[in-house]
């Protein structure tokens, strides 16, 4: 509340700064500053107030969000592993729909002075020393006992744990003894067009254990070859996609992804040209007619955005706690065990932006850059936030995805991966029968 306080006071503190320097200007060069000053403070009705608003609404819609989310609660939940799952990632599907919550609101006073919005879920799968975990971080009011309960209801045998203490607090920033590399990872085209999903692999279909292709085998495997010294964590931040205008506190309007699919498709299709009027001359041949891929690329389309959406971030975050044993060669492996997603002529995961630049001599010439972008995604991640550190070529900024897509990416595997480092429940745990007898029995009263 005080750093917002003081945040917003800078800025007119600034103004009154530049129209101090601007009447010291005007007397220097001979202007007359006092015609000028009593004009400015004539219109002040008109102007100041527009000014006031600009500077403090931002701030103040900062301000009533960050508040919300304090008293919703964070909470990290740990999940161990059944020993056998036989579900498809359609079941992480279904528990990810239940978890879509875009706090909805009903009135503006619940946009503007309490300040609901859509909070963040954060899926994260980590390795602590080449140990594999799974994660979920997320509200404790509302979401945690939908996750949990879901959970339960689609994975019998796992377990959900809430963590005491958050596992990443337990690594602090200390540039002199240790070392880490920070990636945002995202869809590299348009955000409409879907990656590689299960669908498209054949899981739906319930193929029999040894015959599955789990996608997410690369990435397990390369969590599970990291060095006892070392971490590497891997989070999807995940806010729960819907339109934003002035009644969900927003002062421009942002429409959800239907509308651009739907304008993809007739790209595709080639409606536009369809719809031309002919000449006399010329025959009527109708809509073009569409090749396998391109059907096959509408259907896909269609499929995915009429499901429920989060815009995502994935963010992976390689930290060596004994600098002299950074691992430079984890980085090319970490970035193409995502390829498994991609599928060309439709979509491609990578990296959007990284803690590194292209020519450290021009961007970072002494280092400093780099050392505050480290520094600042060990604490995002530990936040659960996001901040866009690209805003020139507009490719590091969150991409919406299905709940499809985020299960192909994210879910619980079977026995398929058989990971040393993948930790799994030991035995199967159930309650006791209702009709189990209680009490002492008569004859030994």
């Amino acid at each position: 509340m005080f750093g917002t306080i003081l945040q917003s006071l800078a800025v007119p503190l600034a103004l009154l700064v530049g129209f101090g320097m601007m009447y010291v200007y005007f007397i220097i060069v001979g202007i007359d500053a006092s015609r000028v000053l009593s004009f400015a403070v004539l219109f002040a009705p008109i102007w100041l107030p527009f000014i006031l608003f600009g500077l403090a609404f931002e701030k103040w819609m900062y301000f009533v969000r960050a508040k919300f989310v304090y008293e919703n609660g964070r909470t990290t939940l740990r999940i161990k592993l059944p020993q056998d799952v036989f579900k498809s990632p359609e079941a992480m599907e279904a528990v990810l729909t239940q978890a879509y919550n875009p706090n909805s609101v009903s009135n503006l006073m619940e946009s503007y002075l309490q300040g609901k919005h859509p909070l963040i879920l954060s899926l994260e799968l980590v390795s602590v020393g080449g140990e594999v975990r799974f994660y979920i971080n997320c509200a404790k009011r509302k979401v945690k006992n939908v996750v949990e309960a879901q959970l339960y209801a689609h994975y019998p045998g796992i377990e959900v744990i809430e963590e005491q203490i958050d596992y990443a607090s337990e690594v602090k920033w200390d540039p002199d003894n240790m070392d880490l590399m920070s990636f945002h990872i995202g869809k590299k085209e348009d955000e409409v067009l879907p990656i590689k999903t299960y669908i498209d692999l054949g899981l739906d279909r319930l193929p029999k254990e040894e015959e599955k292709l789990d996608p997410m085998s690369p990435i397990i495997e390369l969590l599970s070859k990291i060095k006892p010294h070392d971490r590497l964590w891997i989070q999807f931040l995940l806010k729960p996609h819907a339109k934003e205008d002035k009644s969900t506190g927003s002062m421009s309007t942002k429409e959800t992804w239907e509308k651009a699919a739907a304008k993809k498709i007739d790209e595709i299709m080639k409606r536009d040209k369809s719809k031309k009027k002919k000449t006399d001359d010329e025959e009527d041949e109708g809509p073009a007619r569409l090749t396998t891929g391109e059907r096959n690329m509408i259907e896909a389309i269609e499929r995915n955005t009429s499901k429920w959406a989060f815009e995502t971030v994935i963010r992976a975050v390689y930290i060596a706690t004994e600098k002299e044993k950074f691992d430079g060669d984890i980085i090319s492996p970490l970035l193409r065990s995502w390829s498994v997603f991609d599928m060309i002529g439709r979509n491609k995961v990578g990296f959007q932006w990284r803690t590194d630049f292209d020519y450290n001599f021009i961007s970072d010439p002494t280092g400093s850059r780099k050392i505050a972008y480290k520094k600042s995604e060990l604490e995002d991640y530990k936040k659960r936030y996001f901040y866009r550190a690209d805003y020139m070529k507009e490719k590091d900024k969150p991409k919406v995805m299905s709940v499809e897509e985020i299960a192909t990416m994210y879910h619980i595997p079977g026995k398929v991966v058989v990971t040393p480092g993948l930790t799994r429940v030991e035995s199967l745990k159930r309650e006791a029968p209702a009709n189990l007898p209680t009490g002492i029995p008569p004859h030994l009263q």
